[in-house]
């Protein structure tokens, strides 16, 4: 019997994919977590075989859990297939990558061959991160525009980050550059569509 662990903050969906999973011979639900930051905790208490994991969740998104637990079998199912979603998961060490829109039985496959040291990734995402490329932001590049994306202006964003708004200014600039946008908010969109913030 393989032990899984699914993570979705939607209550309805978590609760119909742990339906869905229950009706297959070889796979039980052990846990359920509706916020990111209690799957560490599940993870120790249930011993899962398996984690399935949202991207967005309140208090830890899914790579973030991702990055927190090497070495454990895991999937990120997600509305967001973004081809840098993608690529963070696999440096996370996540073996499977795939859309929410998958049947179950897709689900289901994707869990036995994780379980079983594979590898299951949507072939349509996987060739998009491979057409899309690198992030081209630094991490600070990265860290600036993601708090310009939360609302906060250049005097917050030095602050929060602990340089000089000049400096703060430049990787802002650094980054719309490198997006080939017209302005930060095209270039927040532009590398939030890619997954990159």
């Amino acid at each position: 019997m393989i032990r899984v662990l699914l993570a979705d903050d939607q209550h309805l969906i978590r609760e119909a994919l742990a339906m869905m999973l229950e009706f297959e011979e070889d796979l039980t639900v052990v846990a359920q977590c509706g916020r990111g930051d209690e799957v560490l905790d599940a993870v120790q208490a249930h011993q899962p075989d398996v984690i399935v994991l949202d991207i967005e969740m309140p208090g830890l998104d899914g790579l973030s859990v991702a990055e927190r637990l090497p070495g454990q079998a895991m999937l990120i199912l997600s509305t967001f297939a973004r081809p840098g979603y993608l690529r963070r998961a696999i440096a996370a060490g996540v073996r499977g990558f795939i859309p929410k829109d998958a049947s179950s039985a897709e689900l289901a496959a994707a869990i036995r061959k994780i379980h079983a040291g594979g590898r299951y990734l949507d072939p349509e995402l996987a060739a998009s991160a491979m057409m899309a490329g690198e992030n081209p932001l630094t991490d600070r590049e990265r860290d600036t525009l993601a708090l310009a994306a939360s609302g906060a202006s250049v005097a917050d964003i030095a602050a929060r980050l602990h340089l000089s708004e000049g400096t703060v200014r430049n990787y802002l600039s650094n980054a719309i550059t490198k997006l080939g946008a017209a302005n930060r908010m095209t270039a927040i969109h532009h590398a939030q569509r890619m997954g990159w913030l």
